[in-house]
């Protein structure tokens, strides 16, 4: 067995566990391939054995697991730290850096979108340069924008903690752009082509030049012109810019930099017709606002080849590029921006911060700290290997950022009203302290009921005869499970067993119905009436996970709202 993989496995096994108190066999496999994406082409070979060595971790006498889960744990804490200093950027210069944020605003931010928004805005910071915030909106058509989602961009990036120097609306620029095409078809760089989409093709994959690139550029410009008064249908004309008709990759070859569509355009209306390409709008606009600095995604590299012609035609000098590779996040799969509008037109989701969603409006609805997902793509780096993560490194840390501000509480998940015969005392008892929070102390407090709630999941589990600890109130003692007869069995702990038959409870006087708003589905129960104070706040339902209490319905039974944020 290969000594390298065994390292590795024991590594992660021994992480997993330390965080969850088992290695979890798929979480191991996932953070292999992350580390060694050469392993993924293996993967039906290394799994039993990776399958192996997880087990064999997990056997282990308790100490020896104890000692590897600290050696693992600090080298991790070590890594993380150092994973979380962005490395330094290829001749930046303080003061003289601008990065620029530049997304298609046609949905809100998701957390691919937070990833470009705190890596350029930790950058600017850095190098106490600028922050520019682009929005590229020049397709009205296959990426149409959402008005709402320019605002929404501003707000969530704020919220991430970073301020945009300069917001540029590309839509509201496009004569700036027709002035540059212009120069450059005068220039002889660019013209005008009526070839049909096929047939251009046919010359492209054939590196021949189609019959329009040798126009005179007086005839281009007649065309060009002829295109704005709108003598021509939909692809029709088009304005290419000439690179190299040999070229190897035949994407580059005499790329389209304007095509004309008759759409209206959520910001500026109807008037243009003939919208600019992305690359040719995004190179202008990184000229113009001097960006010294881009960093993109891998996959958009032949973006940067096509742009250096008009920077080669203009004299221009390109930006220094930094590619990175893209996040793939277990939970969310290919969920794209697209997709979940779709959904939500069908009415699958309720709006674009339904809990099952990886915006940031959902992420902040659900209760997450904008510094745990700060934390987390920092960790992540910005190199040029594919990652695949999963939600569970997120919720690590915002749990580090919550656990001690959020205050304990009760919910009985499916209810079920159990009557207690025999509870001597109970009226000496008319409270039962429960503590509040394990850091800033407090307590809250429950009435001792013979009539409370207990969950249906803990009833299941559960024979005739097992004493039962409710937590920090009393033992029962299970009589007859079909008619649901519980009998007092003392008031001291000892008498249950610790662990699970210790379960949480709520007497009929001080609970309310709640709904759990979930990504894998919606919860029913009851709460402690207490959580209507916690309006707006993060609180932990005790065995069940940490919830954002979002409001009280004020009907007849006065339900409780909360979003499901992270176990």
């Amino acid at each position: 067995m290969d000594t390298e993989l065994r390292e590795l496995v024991l590594k992660y096994a021994a992480i997993n566990a330390s965080k969850y108190g088992k290695a979890d066999f798929k979480s191991v496999m996932g953070k292999i391939i992350s580390e060694k994406p050469e392993l993924k082409a293996k993967a039906k070979e290394i799994v039993p054995i990776v399958k192996e060595i997880v087990k064999e971790f997990e056997d282990l006498p308790e100490d020896e697991r104890k000692k590897l889960m600290e050696k693992y744990g600090e080298e991790r804490e070590e890594r993380k730290e150092k994973e979380a200093i962005l490395p330094p950027l290829p001749y930046a210069e303080k003061g003289k850096v601008i990065m620029r944020f530049a997304p298609n605003p046609n949905g809100p931010a998701t957390l691919g979108s937070a990833r470009g928004m705190i890596v350029n805005g930790e950058y600017a910071k850095i190098y106490d340069g600028k922050l520019v915030l682009r929005f590229d909106d020049t397709d009205p058509r296959t990426k149409r924008p959402m008005l709402e989602a320019y605002e929404w961009y501003i707000e969530d990036l704020a919220w991430l903690g970073y301020r945009a120097d300069e917001v540029v609306y590309a839509s509201k620029r496009i004569s700036v752009y027709y002035e540059h095409v212009e120069k450059l078809i005068e220039m002889g760089h660019a013209y005008a082509c009526l070839c049909k989409k096929d047939e251009f093709k046919r010359y492209r994959d054939s590196g021949i030049e189609c019959p329009h690139r040798n126009l005179p550029p007086e005839e281009s410009l007649d065309i060009w012109e002829k295109m704005l008064g709108g003598e021509f249908e939909e692809g029709e004309a088009v304005i290419r810019i000439k690179t190299d008709m040999k070229h190897k990759d035949p994407a580059i070859r005499d790329w389209v930099a304007f095509r004309i569509i008759f759409e209206s355009h959520p910001l500026v209306g109807d008037k243009y017709i003939v919208y600019p390409t992305l690359d040719f709008e995004s190179a202008i606009e990184d000229h113009l606002h001097g960006i010294t600095h881009i960093i993109r995604g891998k996959d958009l590299i032949d973006s940067e080849r096509r742009q250096k012609y008009i920077y080669k035609y203009f004299g221009w000098e390109y930006p220094v590029t930094k590619h990175w590779g893209r996040i793939k996040i277990h939970e969310f799969g290919k969920l794209s921006t697209s997709s979940i509008k779709k959904e939500i037109e069908k009415g699958t989701f309720t709006g674009w911060d339904d809990p099952r969603v990886p915006t940031l409006r959902a992420l902040r609805r659900r209760g997450f700290e904008s510094e745990a997902i700060k934390k987390f793509f920092l960790s992540l780096g910005v190199g040029e290997n594919d990652i695949s993560v999963s939600m569970k490194n997120l919720y690590a840390e915002n749990r580090k950022l919550i656990d001690e501000k959020a205050n304990r509480y009760f919910f009985v998940e499916s209810p079920v009203l159990i009557e207690i015969s025999g509870v001597e005392g109970v009226e000496g008892k008319n409270n039962i302290k429960l503590p509040l929070n394990p850091v800033k102390g407090g307590f809250r407090t429950l009435k001792a009921s013979n009539r409370v709630y207990i969950s249906e999941n803990d009833l299941k589990r559960f024979e005739e005869g097992n004493v039962i600890r409710l937590k920090e109130f009393c033992n029962i003692r299970l009589i007859d499970k079909r008619n649901l007869e519980f009998k007092f069995a003392g008031w001291k702990i000892e008498g249950a067993k610790k662990g699970k038959n210790i379960i949480h409870w709520l007497p009929v006087e001080d609970s309310m119905d709640c709904v759990v708003l979930a990504p894998e589905r919606d919860h029913s129960g009851k709460v402690e009436r207490a959580v209507v104070n916690e309006v707006g706040k993060v609180v932990q339902f005790e065995r069940f996970a940490f919830c954002r209490i979002e409001g009280v319905a004020r009907n007849e039974s006065s339900e409780v709202r909360a979003v499901y944020t992270h176990p």
